[in-house]
């Protein structure tokens, strides 16, 4: 499934914790569900682009997330990432390799897609690559200085976890990663270099 049409997926209210909302939703040819979180954050988008430029900052926030590394910068902002990702004994840890991109969306919005290329990088024997990825984050504007931001993904971790498995876990990845991206994006002692290069592409205000 294709980025952005994931956003389109019918979404079931599950449960909302902390300011914090997550929903699931069937995607077709999977057993695996997908999942939306949405949060609102008294932040701007500058400094939300700049969090997620900054990508050594990543193991502070993104859930059970052990590894991160760039493995192409390209034109546009598009990125191809390498993410080691913990999982629960007795399953193998997975390997995830994600092309991302920024661009605008919607009529003044932003958002970082994400597809998996597993095949971009030869396997390795340590953890098990993740071949089914795709997902969005939308930052929206909701007042001044306030961002609602989406967070929806859809991950097939194999054959070798049961999809019962996956879907009693999937409430933890956007919960914590919202949980922990908010508290760092709204920390005063947080100031990551914007990248002038994002307004190439974007008009951010």
């Amino acid at each position: 499934m294709e980025a952005h049409s994931i956003l389109q997926a019918d979404w079931e209210f599950r449960v909302e914790h902390k300011g914090i909302k997550i929903y699931s939703s069937r995607i077709e040819g999977s057993d695996v569900l997908g999942f939306k979180g949405e949060v609102t954050i008294p932040t701007t988008f500058r400094k939300l682009i700049a969090l997620f430029h900054d990508t050594a900052g990543y193991l502070r926030w993104v859930h059970h997330l052990l590894e991160m590394e760039v493995l192409e910068k390209n034109e546009g902002f598009e990125y191809v990432v390498r993410q080691l990702i913990d999982a629960p004994w007795p399953v193998t840890k997975r390997e995830m390799i994600i092309r991302t991109a920024l661009e605008p969306f919607g009529d003044n919005g932003v958002a970082v897609t994400m597809q998996g290329v597993p095949d971009a990088l030869p396997e390795g024997s340590s953890a098990v690559r993740v071949r089914d990825i795709s997902g969005i984050w939308a930052f929206t504007p909701d007042g001044l200085d306030t961002v609602r931001l989406t967070f929806v993904m859809h991950v097939d971790p194999g054959k070798d976890v049961p999809s019962g498995l996956s879907n009693q876990a999937m409430f933890e990845v956007p919960f914590y990663t919202l949980k922990n991206l908010r508290q760092l994006v709204t920390d005063a002692s947080y100031n990551p270099l914007y990248p002038d290069e994002a307004d190439l592409h974007l008009s951010i205000v």
